[in-house]
């Protein structure tokens, strides 16, 4: 089976997945990345073509974007076309440029509040979920919420989000009291309910930290919300893999105070670095936390139970150790390269022999 993987973000997450596609079929990754940072992770078996870097409003750019991927197309002749999400200028042409049975990977339904995704027309991410043969989807949350905007539950497939981050350092010992909030920092993750619950936890944890690593929205309205600003350590800037992974060992639990959410993953990368994780009852978070196992989950929004949860975990280095360490293990079964692989071939194989 030949098949084309197009994803125009997403870039650790996408080649990690066609890692494990790889074993099974001949793979063509499309990647708006530069050559040098994809090779240094992508399986030599998998072939690699650039999608060059524009802007969205610039059309002929675009469109000249595009017509050049349908060639390369055209040259691979894939089976399957495997997109991730969705783009504008790809889901307008696709139907004009490329012929082939698709496979897409839902990742957001729907905008979150605050996301540079609601500045966009949704209707025409929704063209490419509707043309898809089959839909993937990174939990049974966010099945249902594709259902109910009225896509055919037949069509979905429920695969595991995949492993993302190395595995060195994930046996670092928990040694540090440091709460890890890490990624994209907007309206919807409520880094503002980490701000608030900081007196409550500092109360029982004098010696806490705080470390908020990210970019995204200006953090003024949340330095205004912090009652003691030395316990935050703030890293206000893209973050490569090599900090990435200093983060996480250093962190004694990552939190995801999301008041809304459709996946995420911090999580896989909290299981890789064999951190605990303590998380809001929101999106597809709870189909990722094995509760009381890998971590803890709240009701979003509630400060006193996050903060509670931190608490317990920050208290108790025995037990945050043993949650990373399970998942470690859920993350090394379900979500590797390999496991997920597996199952994605499954669905290409239904798509195409039904």
């Amino acid at each position: 089976m030949r098949v084309a993987f197009i994803s125009f973000a997403f870039s650790e997450y996408s080649i990690r997945w066609v890692n494990g596609i790889a074993d099974h079929a001949d793979v063509l990754l499309a990647l708006s990345d530069s050559e040098d940072e994809v090779r240094k992770l992508l399986d030599k078996r998998v072939r690699f073509i650039a999608i060059p870097a524009a802007r969205i409003r610039h059309v002929f750019e675009q469109i000249r974007n595009m017509w050049r991927l349908s060639q390369e197309l055209r040259r691979f002749r894939p089976d399957v076309i495997h997109l991730q999400q969705g783009f504008i200028w790809f889901n307008l042409l696709q139907p004009f440029l490329f012929r082939y049975p698709l496979v897409v990977t839902v990742h957001d339904p729907l905008p979150h509040r605050g996301d540079e995704q609601q500045k966009q027309p949704q209707f025409i991410f929704r063209l490419g979920f509707d043309r898809a043969s089959r839909l993937i989807v990174h939990g049974k949350r966010i099945k249902e919420a594709c259902i109910q905007l009225g896509l055919p539950a037949e069509k979905i497939a429920i695969i595991p989000h995949v492993k993302i981050g190395d595995d060195e350092g994930s046996t670092t010992p928990i040694t540090s009291k440091t709460i890890l909030f890490f990624g994209r920092i907007w309206e919807y993750k409520g880094l503002d309910i980490l701000i608030r619950a900081e007196p409550i936890i500092a109360a029982s944890v004098p010696d806490m930290k705080i470390m908020i690593a990210g970019t995204g929205e200006p953090l003024d309205r949340y330095r205004a919300l912090m009652t003691d600003p030395s316990r935050y350590i703030i890293h206000n800037t893209y973050i490569p893999d090599e900090m990435r992974a200093e983060l996480f060992t250093q962190a004694a639990v990552v939190v995801l105070p999301y008041v809304e959410a459709t996946q995420s993953g911090v999580i896989p990368l909290a299981y890789t670095y064999a951190r605990p994780v303590v998380a809001t009852r929101v999106g597809a978070l709870p189909d990722a936390i094995d509760e009381g196992v890998t971590g803890l989950l709240v009701p979003p929004s509630d400060v006193q139970a996050f903060a509670d949860a931190v608490i317990r975990l920050l208290e108790n280095r025995e037990l945050a150790q043993a949650m990373g360490e399970a998942g470690r293990r859920k993350i090394n079964l379900e979500g590797s390269p390999e496991a997920v692989g597996r199952l994605t071939m499954e669905v290409y194989r239904s798509m195409l022999h039904p």
